[in-house]
């Protein structure tokens, strides 16, 4: 299988299982569901009287005293003492097998490859760090909405598109598919797309 870079017009002999695999929209989407659910964080929580520090020692004897029977300063009825029912996170994590990911993953390079959303590009540099730098690259190739992937990204590509909502960087080993999904296109790199090819086989 190949593909075509759109800056010198030459081909690239790319793995069919990565970028030829059949598309599954419900791997996609429980990939998508797990990745934004494990990023999502608890509620507050609250302590309990066994979390609460202090109080370890009973406050005083059993008998004698004509108080309350007491074991222990941090209970619920005594100031700075524990929640009766305390709350607690909730863990939203679900767990997904390697291989169901790395085939989700597999789909949507391979759903964006059919769509013709995949461009291939030899090398992808910025002149400098500056804003008006990345745009005039995505200006030239006739991009308005996309994410470059890269194997390393540098200095000047960083801080270029840091501001921008519409364009996005990232490197091959922080791909995710929320991010994949998100842009209209996503350009590639041809070392990205060998250092995608090696994780994903």
């Amino acid at each position: 299988m190949e593909l075509l870079t759109q800056d010198t017009n030459a081909k690239v002999a790319v793995n069919e299982i990565v970028f030829g695999y059949e598309y599954n929209e419900g791997l996609i989407h429980q990939a998508v569901v797990n990745y934004l659910n494990t990023a999502r964080s608890g509620n507050s929580a609250q302590k309990t009287r066994a979390e609460v520090r202090g109080g370890g020692r009973k406050p005083w004897k059993q008998k004698g005293t004509g108080r309350a029977r007491a074991g222990s300063i941090r209970g619920p009825i005594w100031r700075g003492g524990g929640v009766t029912f305390a709350s607690k996170k909730r863990d939203y994590s679900a767990k997904m097998n390697k291989k169901m990911y790395v085939r989700a993953i597999r789909s949507i390079f391979s759903e964006l490859n059919r769509r013709g959303d995949l461009i291939v590009l030899s090398d992808f540099q910025c002149e400098s760090r500056k804003t008006k730098d990345f745009i005039n690259k995505m200006n030239t190739l006739n991009l308005d909405n996309a994410l470059v992937v890269m194997k390393d990204i540098g200095e000047n590509e960083y801080f270029g598109c840091r501001n921008l909502i519409d364009f996005d960087v990232c490197d091959t080993r922080s791909i995710d598919p929320v991010t994949l999904l998100k842009y209209s296109k996503v350009v590639m790199t041809q070392d990205a797309i060998k250092d995608i090819e090696e994780q994903l086989q």
